[in-house]
């Protein structure tokens, strides 16, 4: 076996699905046959309009252009389109000082006045806002997304057996392969795709990584007759705020912190997602109260979108991985050799996929610049 990607997400499938196109032969170790994970509970939204310099805004563009054409290439639907998105500005913020927060990114929104913002989102309470920001925004379903690149991986070859990794297999400092409950897998490379676990496992081999995790929880609706016209977010969202201070929580091991960020989403088929709430902890089997949880979403949500709030739906959580370096940590794990790490997206959706088109290709001897700057990233970034 050339390769054994870790963990079957939008990170893991993407990227197991690229190595096969290189002709590597290739197995995916996933933990769950049903997924469960950040993938199965996000809220699809593709934000290729947010980067913020050279590197990201030309990565947001090609990670668009990929998504257009991706359920003709996988052979299946993805679900893609591309939609409004509504950034709902705080009744007691000024519109004009929330507008120039995106002054840094490639594509400025356009500022809409109360009635402008509930004629473009009629679900809108007019009482809750000061205004909106308009963008579009792309979209898809993520666990269908996930799911086509998995059934396009097997048509090419590949395997994928539904067993949880409990640690790497290594002589030395060279990996060889990878160890799950009941058996042991080898190959010449192993690639860390596992999310918010990734760093749980690579510390079991000593390996100390700034790339950290939330605990997120939100609100999945069967389908609805209700139809939402856009994708509703704040225009300011606090989970940045909150990954921002993971170094201190790192150190120090203060309490828990915690954010929730109201907003709405409606897949294709006509489900929702309602809310967010993002827990910095450092124990990954942290167990919450998600009844409680369910209450502050509805409550918030209920505040900007009325009619939506009170839909049935069930509460659930996940980990959700992110880094404090740059946008990914991608790269050979440095002392390991044949050691990779795929994770800590930011906008994971947008990037994920092109950057393992381009990883995979570098891997088959075809030098990229991005999958060496992603490199400098990772290297900084261990501890």
């Amino acid at each position: 076996m050339d390769w054994i990607v870790i963990g079957g997400g939008i990170t893991g499938a993407s990227l197991a699905y690229e190595l096969s196109q290189q002709n590597f032969k290739v197995l995916l170790l996933e933990k769950n046959s049903a997924p469960d994970n950040a993938t199965t509970y996000s809220y699809g939204g593709l934000a290729y309009w947010s980067g913020t310099d050279e590197l990201t805004r030309a990565l947001g563009q090609e990670g668009l252009e990929l998504h257009r054409q991706l359920s003709n290439e996988l052979d299946g639907d993805t679900d893609f389109r591309e939609l409004d998105l509504t950034l709902t500005i705080d009744r007691q913020d000024e519109p004009e000082d929330i507008i120039r927060n995106y002054d840094r990114f490639a594509i400025a929104p356009e500022l809409l006045n109360v009635q402008e913002a509930c004629n473009l989102e009629p679900l809108l309470n007019p009482n809750a806002i000061s205004g909106a920001l308009r963008l579009n925004h792309g979209h898809i379903n993520p666990q269908k997304t996930a799911e086509a690149y998995l059934q396009a991986f097997e048509r090419n070859g590949g395997t994928i057996i539904y067993e949880s990794a409990i640690a790497l297999l290594h002589q030395n400092q060279s990996v060889t392969g990878v160890k799950t409950k009941n058996n042991n897998y080898y190959a010449d490379n192993v690639v860390v795709c596992a999310g918010g676990l990734s760093r749980s496992l690579l510390q079991q081999s000593n390996i100390e990584i700034n790339n950290y995790f939330t605990h997120a929880q939100m609100i999945m609706t069967p389908a609805v007759e209700l139809e939402l016209g856009t994708i509703v977010m704040p225009a300011v969202q606090r989970r940045f705020w909150l990954e921002s201070t993971v170094a201190d929580d790192e150190s120090d091991n203060p309490p828990h912190k915690s954010i929730l960020d109201p907003g709405a989403i409606q897949f294709a088929d006509g489900r929702l997602c309602l809310g967010q709430i993002s827990v910095l902890a450092l124990e990954p089997q942290m167990q919450f109260d998600l009844a409680a949880a369910e209450a502050k979403i509805r409550q918030e949500v209920g505040h900007i979108l009325p009619l939506v709030a009170d839909i049935p739906g069930k509460c659930h959580s996940c980990l959700v991985a992110f880094n404090n370096r740059g946008i990914a940590l991608v790269g050979e794990i440095p002392n390991f050799s044949s050691l990779y790490l795929f994770s800590g997206f930011t906008s994971t959706l947008v990037y994920a996929p092109v950057i393992a088109r381009r990883f995979a290709s570098s891997m088959n001897g075809n030098p990229d610049q991005v999958i060496e700057q992603l490199q400098s990233i990772l290297e900084q970034a261990i501890m």
